[in-house]
Formats: C-alpha cells, structure tokens, sequence
C-alpha cells in the first residue's frame, strides 16, 4: 500500500509534527487537510516531511494536478501593409480579431504627432500616446497584409463626454450584431481627470457606427482628492480600485448575460512588492448596451494590466500581466467572478488582440496566432502580429526526450 501524508492546512503555524503509521505520515499546520500522495512528495523533491520549509508547505498546497497546458512562449513579427509602422502615426491597442466573409477585422487607437506630456498647455498639447485619438479598422485576408479601411468611431462634439479621446477598443459579435466599447476622455485631460468607457453598435463590422450617448461605465465615485494641486497620489480616501479610472473594456457574453471586464485604476494609486497598484473588475448587464452593474466581489483580481479575457469550457479565462504581485498569470473563474491562478505565463506580448475564431477550448489554443502592439519608441506605437507555441520539455542541443511528457502528478 502506498503511504500517504496527510497535511493539514492553515497559515501562522512556523513548525509541524509528524505522527507516523504504517500508512500515513500527518504534518501538522491547522484544521484543513488534504492527502499528498508519495508520488506528489517524489515530483516535489522533498527531502525530509519532518523538517517542511516554508516555499515545500506552500508546494504541497498546490493543486494535485501539476500540468502545463498554459506554459509556453511567444515570438512577435513585423505586419505588412497599412498596419507596419509610419514614422508621425501611432496606432496601438488591438482588439480582438473577428472573422466574416474570409476576412479578419480588428479595431484599434489612432493619433498623430508626438506627445507633449503634461505641465503645457492641456487644452493644445498631447498628454498621452492615447490622447486624441479615435478608433479605426483594417481588414486582412490572412492576417499578414492588412488594409486600413477607414475611422469607425470619432470624438464627439465639444462637452460630450468622449470629446477628447476614444481609445482602447474591443469588439463584440452577438447576433449578428457588433459591438464596440472603448475609453473615453472628456477634456481638459489632466493628471485627475476620470476615463469612463462608451459603447457603440452596427450591423456590419464596416459600420456605421451608432455611439452611446452617455457612458455605460464610471469610475466609483468614492475617493476624495486632497488639495486642489495636480497631484494624483495626493489623496485623503483612495477609495474603491477603480475610483480614478475605468480602463481597457471587453464585454463578453456569458451565462444569458453580458460580463463587462475592466481594469481599474484607483486614486492615489500605490506602488507595492508586484509594482503598479492594478486590478481588475466586472460589471454585468442583461442588455449589450446596459445598463451594466458592478459586481460587489470585485476587484476580481490582485493584479493585471489590459484586459485579455475569453470562454474556456464553462468558465472564463484571463491573462494577468504587467503589474501586480500575481503578474504573468492566466487565471480561470467558472462562475466568471472569483478568478484562480492555472499557470505562469511568462512573455506575453502587450495589449494582446485575441483572434478569437481559434478559441476551440483546447488549452493555449487562443495563443496560435492574434495581434499586438510595440512601442518605436515613447511618442509613437505600431501593431505587430504575435504567435503562441506550448512549451512542455526543456532540453539540451541534440538530447533524446522520452515520447511521453509527464504533465501531471
């Protein structure tokens, strides 16, 4: 009979006991407990269950399947056509890939000229890359050659609220209609200034485009600012994760409802042991255009960067990147809320665009092939094509591998 250790779970402890039998060997941290197989120890390379660092106590709480299914790298390559870099242009932030009629449309940010920053003269100057922008489209039949076919959504008139910027889109088919939601910036655009997130909806990926007319998405209106300089870390209440800014939006349909993601951005933002202080959160709607309702577990992530979510068997899946202390990550929450870690995913491109038409659940599917984008420098981004490949030995130059891969424990 294979012995067993059975460890009991619970934080606080800085020690454990071992009651030794002729089948089990127990280790002594709390009232939880699960049972470790011999193999589980083996795969770990525990030397001694009596004597359990803290980094082989964290190890045996891991899951008992041990896979790579989401570890793999990536390798980012130059587009050809309109979407290779023009000295003067930025064009950034791709959404999503959609595919009608044998072509590939995506949607992305668009300005021109350099940015400015901030201290000069707001109502004129550039502040961000994504200042001043509006959103367009390109068409591509195989994904390399692409054809920028035109605007699909301005700025609006002076005092609406996207009079300044539109920006970060994602895309949205659902019965055959599509759907675009994106920041919105209303001016003057200062260091305080609140982003907030737009819709807008056609019948044809070529539009026109109907644009709501007030947001479907606000920050949280509970932070307060300390003083009237500009400063945004001078705070008196910071208030919830997203009481400065509501970022990088993607509606996904979900369970009969419309999960909007967001990544938000609270005032007086900190800078903690996983750098920027980044969450994410979710809002849901029963309509397309709203209105949406935040959900009251969010944040619904410790860290994260754009948003980049998709379907995944019966649940949601998420890559987290770029800030916070569980950066590099692809999460997954069956219910679409309460999201767990599944693997490290290091090297993700940027602001990836998913080509979603790849999404057949197999795992790192999404991956194959999508968009990016690179910055040329500070002032001026282009968007680049990536590819995804599973990675599941490590090898030296001309070493035999056995044919079977051990994926799991």
């Amino acid at each position: 009979m294979r012995n067993q250790i059975r460890v009991l779970l619970a934080a606080g402890l800085l020690g454990a006991s071992i009651v030794s039998s002729c089948t089990t060997q127990t280790v002594t941290k709390g009232e939880e407990f699960s049972t470790i197989s011999d193999e589980k120890i083996d795969f770990l390379g525990i030397t001694d269950v009596n004597h359990l660092s803290a980094a082989s106590k964290r190890a045996l709480e891991w899951p008992d399947s041990l896979n790579n299914d989401w570890f793999g790298e990536f390798s980012v390559h130059d587009l050809k056509g309109d979407l290779a870099f023009e000295e003067g242009v930025v064009r950034r932030d791709p959404s999503a890939l959609i595919k009608k009629d044998g072509k590939y449309f995506v949607y992305y940010s668009k300005s021109v000229g350099k940015t400015d920053g901030f201290g000069g003269d707001i109502e004129k100057d550039k502040v961000f890359p994504w200042d001043r922008c509006d959103i367009w489209m390109a068409s591509s039949t195989d994904g390399w050659t692409w054809k920028e076919e035109g605007l699909a959504v301005s700025r609006g008139e002076k005092g609406t609220y996207d009079d300044r910027s539109v920006f970060t889109p994602e895309v949205m088919e659902y019965n055959g209609k599509y759907y675009l939601c994106y920041q919105t910036i209303k001016s003057p655009y200062n260091v305080r200034t609140k982003n907030e997130v737009g819709v807008a909806w056609s019948d044809s990926p070529y539009g026109p485009w109907t644009k709501s007319e007030e947001p479907i998405l606000k920050p949280a209106d509970n932070g307060v600012w300390k003083g009237t300089e500009q400063d945004r870390f001078a705070v008196e209440k910071k208030g919830d994760f997203d009481s400065h800014k509501v970022h990088d939006p993607c509606i996904v349909p979900y369970n009969g409802k419309f999960y909007l993601y967001y990544k938000g951005e609270q005032m007086g933002e900190a800078v903690t042991f996983g750098g920027r202080q980044i969450r994410h959160g979710v809002a849901i709607a029963d309509n397309p255009l709203g209105p949406y309702v935040k959900s009251p577990y969010n944040p619904i992530s410790n860290s994260g960067h754009e948003i980049c979510v998709w379907k995944h068997k019966d649940g949601i899946m998420s890559l987290i990147t770029t800030d916070g202390p569980e950066k590099n990550t692809v999460q997954f929450a069956n219910d679409g809320v309460n999201f767990n870690i599944q693997a490290i995913i290091p090297g993700a491109p940027h602001a990836m665009g998913l080509n979603r038409s790849l999404n057949s659940g197999e795992p790192f599917g999404v991956f194959e092939w999508g968009l990016t984008h690179k910055y040329h420098n500070y002032d001026y981004q282009y968007i680049r094509r990536f590819a995804g490949k599973r990675k599941v030995v490590h090898t030296a130059k001309n070493e035999r591998t056995s044919k079977k891969v051990k994926k799991s424990i």
